[in-house]
């Protein structure tokens, strides 16, 4: 039986080329990247190799690249190192959960958090987030890329406001992260977070990036590592995978990779839509990330269906891997107006950077095998039949 992974946003494989740089830091290359003999400074190689890799990625100064454990500790990073009682923090309602806990947290210390709600589609309109701004207001928090729906938001727009009213610009990149372009500068952001693991790199490495003159405070205190703005002995096999993974992810954007995979995406899409009974969240005009698609199917429980073609050998997911086994739906269908009954039966679909018509033609195949399995035996779909 063909196996068919497309839960690409939960996480990614290593590439080969990641594997072939990083194994020399965990055997030859084993230095403490802070220590000033031979195997540290063979260490530290790596590092400064991977944050120009970074800074050339994120189009930034060497300078403002500062490596962590990846996209939650980024954007704690950028709230918490921040945001003070008194102060006001926007954001939307359709972050990632390491933005909204977060957010939870520092109302229990005087912070007022405004969480902007997306239109139908997904997309957050740029009006809402100024029409939230307050004098208190110091920070602006809105991810790139929606993990969910794939929903590119107008961060470009709400930058250029951010800058006109003094107030501090967070972006949680991590969906977007060599999906789209990046360009810091063009953002108009002061922070941006992203992960390794989403873009083929490895597991709890990150990096942010933070520009020149932003007084975000540390989380973690301890060593001068990272230019005393992150303590802790540098994870030097991981920094320089996410340094390989980055520069591949340029390459991809480059090369017809992801207009690739985008066409693939929307064949699968097209597919499965010529069921009765589906739908997109966060489909239409807006623009979303190449590989991702959210699909609805009516009177069908989404878990149950992620299980069927599991046991096919397709791997997709119901929404966040970080709520994976929650029973609430998705909050960011909720968010978007999406009815229980519906959020509970979307599926996300996302596609790796690696993959072919075959494993969209073998998802196709078993999709509707699928489906129309569930829908015979659901009582949802019995109780409708009447």
């Amino acid at each position: 039986m063909p196996r068919v992974y497309m839960d690409a946003n939960a996480t990614t494989p290593l590439l080969p080329e990641v594997v072939e740089a990083m194994r020399p830091y965990w055997m030859e290359h084993f230095g403490n990247a802070s220590s000033i003999h031979l195997y540290g400074q063979q260490a530290h190689i790596g590092v400064d190799r991977a944050r120009a890799t970074l800074a050339e990625f994120f189009n930034c100064h060497e300078a403002e690249v500062v490596f962590n454990s990846g996209g939650t500790e980024g954007d704690n990073t950028a709230i918490f190192g921040l945001l003070r009682p008194g102060d006001h923090f926007i954001t939307t309602s359709i972050e990632h959960s390491a933005v909204i806990q977060a957010a939870n947290r520092m109302a229990q210390q005087g912070v007022e958090t405004t969480f902007v709600a997306p239109q139908p589609s997904g997309l957050i309109a740029p009006a809402d987030i100024q029409r939230a701004m307050r004098p208190e207001t110091r920070l602006i928090s809105v991810m790139l890329a929606n993990n969910e729906t794939g929903v590119l938001q107008p961060v470009e727009a709400i930058g250029r406001m951010a800058a006109d009213a003094g107030v501090f610009f967070h972006i949680d990149a991590v969906q977007g992260a060599g999906k789209v372009p990046f360009d810091v500068r063009r953002f108009g952001c002061h922070l941006l977070s992203i992960s390794a693991h989403k873009m083929h790199g490895p597991k709890g490495v990150g990096a942010m990036f933070v520009r020149r003159g932003t007084p975000v405070e540390s989380l973690l205190v301890g060593g001068s590592h990272e230019r005393r703005r992150r303590a802790g002995t540098e994870n030097v096999p991981g920094i320089v995978g996410l340094g390989k993974a980055a520069e591949l992810a340029m390459h991809s954007l480059e090369d017809g990779t992801m207009e690739r995979v985008a066409a693939l995406r929307d064949r699968l899409e097209a597919g499965v839509l010529a069921l009765p009974g589906t739908g997109v969240n966060g489909g239409g005009p807006v623009a979303r990330a190449a590989n991702t698609s959210n699909i609805w199917f009516d009177h069908l429980e989404g878990e149950a269906l992620v299980i069927a073609l599991d046991l096919k050998g397709v791997a997709v997911s119901g929404g966040s891997a970080c709520h994976s086994g929650a029973t609430e739906p998705s909050h960011v269908l909720m968010a978007m107006g999406v009815d229980k009954a519906r959020a509970r039966a979307s599926l996300r679909f996302s596609l790796l950077k690696t993959v072919t018509e075959a494993d969209v033609d073998y998802v196709l195949q078993v999709v509707p095998e699928a489906v129309e399995h569930l829908r015979a035996i659901s009582p949802v779909a019995a109780g409708t039949a009447g």
